[in-house]
């Protein structure tokens, strides 16, 4: 079966769009209707007058979709797409940092469950954390679940930030290492570096450019030098070589795989279009919290 002819069909049929993050295999982000990071997408999901959203990413994406679309059907490709950082801040962490932190804000990295983001003053993601966090009233911020982009943003803020949980991280980032960094700087000496603000402060402070996947596009496109070092999930290399074919682009460490974004393949695209399978729900207490959350984010970020 030719899945891409059959998904494109059933796109049309079914007057649905599919949103892809930048990290899905290339099949899938060759389907998509959209691709981009988690604020773009939130941006298109939102824009959206489609019936029905499919989202190839993992859960805490999907999840914001519906909260962002409560009347529209929303399927993720994968079940088992879940982030293993978006588990790793849970509602009572952060209930307890409120309680230590009376008087601060709280920002929280969309990579977060629906529960904790209905707790939170505003989200963010990696392209405006700092931007977001500047915007807040209060002299303190708590912010969470990831503690390479707190540090990111601490760099960048005359505000404390109080980082919940202490220990956060995105397992497919911290793997890049500077050694491993190094080894890719001297294969390709001639190359810029522009790493993820999820990697480690000691990779972060390596490289030329520190940036989100969107922004990572942006400076690919803008930059005159031909040869990036790119220190993010391999999958983003492919979006960076299709776009800017004459120019090179290497991985920061080739094994920085997210196995849950990989999950998905086109034939489960395929099968959540025409099956509808694997609905994202919300309920409505948790939606309204996170909605609002949601929605100071991309107001802040225009």
């Amino acid at each position: 079966m030719d899945f891409a002819a059959e998904i494109e069909n059933l796109k049309k049929e079914k007057n649905a769009v599919l949103l892809v993050h930048n990290y899905q295999i290339a099949e899938v982000q060759e389907v998509a209707d959209f691709l981009g990071d988690s604020l773009g997408l939130a941006r298109k999901a939102k824009e959206s007058n489609s019936d029905l959203i499919v989202f190839a990413g993992v859960d805490f994406m999907a999840e914001t979709a519906k909260i962002l679309n409560p009347d529209k059907k929303v399927v993720i490709t994968s079940q088992e797409a879940c982030c293993p950082m978006a588990g790793m801040l849970s509602k009572q962490q952060l209930l307890d940092a409120k309680k230590a932190h009376p008087d601060a804000q709280v920002v929280l990295y969309v990579n977060s469950s629906g529960e904790c983001k209905a707790l939170a003053d505003s989200c963010c993601t990696s392209a405006n954390a700092d931007k977001i966090v500047n915007a807040m009233d209060s002299k303190e911020v708590i912010f969470g679940p990831d503690r390479n982009l707190a540090h990111f943003v601490q760099k960048r803020t005359e505000k404390k930030i109080v980082t919940v949980p202490e220990d956060g991280y995105c397992y497919v980032h911290e793997v890049i290492e500077l050694p491993a960094l190094e080894v890719a700087v001297e294969r390709h000496h001639n190359a810029k570096i522009i790493v993820h603000p999820e990697c480690p402060p000691d990779v972060q402070k390596r490289a030329d450019h520190i940036a989100s996947t969107s922004g990572m596009v942006r400076l690919a496109k803008e930059l005159p030098d031909k040869e990036f070092i790119i220190g993010t999930e391999v999958g983003m290399l492919h979006r960076l070589r299709k776009e800017n074919p004459e120019k090179k682009f290497f991985p920061a460490f080739e094994n920085a795989v997210c196995r849950q974004m990989k999950k998905t393949s086109l034939e489960d695209v395929y099968l959540s279009l025409k099956e509808e399978r694997f609905e994202v729900n919300v309920r409505d207490e948790i939606r309204a919290g996170a909605l609002k959350a949601i929605n100071r984010m991309l107001e802040l970020s225009v």
